[in-house]
């Protein structure tokens, strides 16, 4: 849902940058948690900031608190998410999927989902290889995603898979 980028201020404020849709909407989803679930925190937005937000957290009052949680991932437990339409997904179901050409060939599995501003971009662990491949996630790039089954069906364009 989100994650901590330490301090903002000396009164226990963090700066948060939130991974949801409306990034505003981060506050609503009750507390959230930390990735092992040790940490759970109530999320009150203060003002916008550069890249995220202000926000106090539950539990946190001094700046030493709010710099111990730099870098901590906030995640809400997946009954709290609203259901989506059927051409969306939640990037965490799109993790581990196995990648298969329109002809059916093996091109690896989604290792993780990146956003650098156009558009989610698949990161495609390749089979027998270190290497990695940037996907876009696009209609166009990906025509099917079949959650049943594990696997989604690219059509890359020309030179992601050389």
């Amino acid at each position: 849902m989100g994650m901590i980028g330490g301090a903002f201020g000396v009164h226990g404020e963090v700066r948060l940058k939130s991974f949801t849709a409306d990034p505003e909407a981060i506050a609503d989803y009750g507390p959230l948690e930390s990735e092992d679930g040790s940490q759970s925190f109530h999320v009150q937005l203060t003002r916008p900031v550069k890249q995220g937000f202000a926000a106090r957290l539950s539990g946190v009052r001094s700046k030493e608190d709010a710099d111990a949680l730099k870098s901590v991932r906030l995640y809400a437990p997946r009954e709290r998410l609203p259901q989506l339409p059927d051409d969306e997904f939640y990037h965490a179901d799109l993790i581990g999927l196995e990648v298969m050409d329109t002809g059916g060939v093996s091109l690896g599995h989604v290792k993780a989902v990146l956003n650098h501003g156009a558009t989610d971009l698949l990161e495609i662990a390749q089979p027998g290889s270190s290497q990695t491949a940037l996907l876009p996630f696009t209609r166009e790039a990906v025509p099917t995603v079949d959650l049943a089954a594990g696997r989604l069906i690219a059509d890359p364009p020309a030179g992601i898979f050389d």
